[in-house]
């Protein structure tokens, strides 16, 4: 998505089963890449994840 996305738009490379498609391409965004995933945000899985998301707007 070469100018970006808004949060809760589903990212264009996103699988149906939420796999980054590009994952370790050169293609795959910097912002991407250097994302650290941390358990206070993300959970155990998807749905905590946006349960815990979803309760920070």
């Amino acid at each position: 998505m070469p100018t970006g996305k808004p949060a809760g738009v589903r990212c264009i490379h996103l699988t149906e089963e939420y796999e980054c498609a590009i994952w370790g391409s050169d293609d795959r965004p910097a912002v991407c890449a250097a994302f650290m995933a941390e358990p206070e945000f993300c959970g155990k899985d998807r749905d905590e994840a946006m349960r815990i998301l979803s309760s920070l707007v």
